[in-house]
């Protein structure tokens, strides 16, 4: 029997990406750590070389840790990659998985994606899987096929357990970083879609106590309220708004 893992508040996972040093990786790390709303669930994701000293920042407190990707064997001649037991072994609980920006420019493909989830959650690590349609099949009226697409190549064939957890996150390609995002109401449409995947793939016990399904696309402290007020939407995958304090923490807070 799969048992209710979930908090009843939203989460919140900041993607740095490549934008920040060290240094403002630890300072903004230490801000989060002293200043966050204690009722929210943060996950911040900085760079590879960043996460052992963010470990030990955040060591005590209630944020988590994840990373941007991982590799989907344990270990291996293979140069550059970092597995997802090693993510786990410095702290890490999360690891964002097929990010649309690795999909573009480092020309993932579905397969690899699936093998990095299996992995991850072997690891025991949350995986993040990214899901979204870009401009050009949004136009074309491919929106739904490429998310159920998608959605299904990363998970199908894989057994959840009952003390693993696996978060979708819906990034319109379109207007991430862009600073205009989607209305709630298009995001909802899609949050639908991607619960009947789930539901197609695993049976209803599973897709409500072991999935989460977040909205991520220029989500700011005014706009949060109104993604986490939708049905089937668990909480927000933040980039841009998640770099600076004085955007952060407000987003935070009004979620």
């Amino acid at each position: 029997m799969s048992q209710n893992i979930m908090t009843n508040n939203p989460i919140i996972i900041a993607n740095w990406k490549m934008k920040l040093s060290l240094a403002e990786t630890l300072a903004l790390a230490k801000t989060l750590k002293m200043k966050a709303d204690k009722k929210a669930e943060v996950v911040v994701c900085p760079t590879f070389p960043a996460l052992a000293e963010t470990a030990k920042v955040l060591k005590g407190g209630r944020i988590k840790l994840g990373a941007q990707d991982c590799f989907w064997e344990n270990s291996g001649s293979y140069t550059g990659e970092v597995s997802a037991p090693q993510l786990k072994e410095i702290g890490c609980q999360f690891v964002i998985i097929g990010h649309s920006e690795r999909r573009k420019y480092l020309n993932e493909t579905d397969e690899m994606i699936h093998a990095k989830t299996k992995a991850a959650l072997e690891a025991g690590l949350t995986p993040i899987i990214c899901v979204g349609e870009t401009f050009e099949q949004r136009q074309e009226g491919a929106k739904d096929y490429v998310i159920i697409h998608q959605t299904t190549k990363a998970l199908e064939g894989i057994e959840i357990k009952s003390h693993q957890q696996v978060i979708v996150a819906y990034e319109p390609v379109w207007v991430i970083g862009s600073g205009q995002a989607v209305s709630p109401n298009a995001a909802q449409e899609v949050h639908d879609v991607i619960r009947q995947v789930l539901l197609d793939l695993f049976n209803l016990e599973v897709v409500s106590n072991n999935f989460r399904i977040v909205y991520g696309g220029s989500v700011d402290q005014t706009n949060v309220k109104d993604f986490l007020s939708l049905e089937n939407t668990s909480g927000v995958l933040v980039g841009m708004a998640s770099l600076r304090p004085s955007d952060f923490l407000p987003l935070i807070k009004n979620a």
